[in-house]
């Protein structure tokens, strides 16, 4: 039972952030929700951790195996440290670094931006599109995220080497 630590963290590694990828894809094409440019952030470090969790389960090196868990960790902490920063931008708790608008070449004019706000949705960063008792999807990304890395952390320190 020595290394049930390790094997749970490497699962949690895993399952984490495809369930939270799975859940902001569902959001996007079955709720038609448009991610802002914040929430592409957050998306990143989750597809990374994926990739890099599964590694862990084909990789036969048992020190590897920590070594991409751990990495997978952290890439799911950055993922949650997006997740409040951004969080923080829609409660207004501090401005973005973006705009979150759409952007137009150099040169363009006033019909090439009527023209690019009819081709597609403008979505803001500072304007939660969703939110459960209060708590928008940055703030459970951030939740999530963070919680699940200081388990995965937890677990794998247990006994890393068996």
């Amino acid at each position: 039972m020595r290394t049930a630590g390790f094997a749970t963290a490497r699962r949690i590694a895993l399952l984490l952030p495809l369930a939270l990828i799975g859940g902001a894809l569902a959001f996007q094409f079955v709720g038609n929700l448009v991610p802002c440019e914040m929430c592409m952030w957050q998306r990143w470090p989750h597809y990374a951790a994926i990739v890099v969790a599964a590694l862990a389960f084909v990789t036969p090196n048992r020190v590897a195996q920590v070594m991409l868990v751990s990495l997978a960790c952290l890439l799911i902490a950055a993922s949650g440290a997006i997740g409040v920063f951004h969080a923080g931008v829609e409660y207004h708790w501090w401005n973005g670094i973006t705009p979150c608008t759409a952007h137009l070449a150099a040169g363009s004019s006033g019909l090439d931006m009527i023209d690019q706000i009819q081709r597609g949705p403008l979505v803001r960063c500072d304007a939660p599109q969703w939110s459960l008792f209060n708590i928008s999807l940055a703030g459970f990304n951030a939740i999530f995220s963070l919680a699940g890395a200081a388990a995965i952390f937890v677990l794998a320190a247990r006994n890393p080497r068996g």
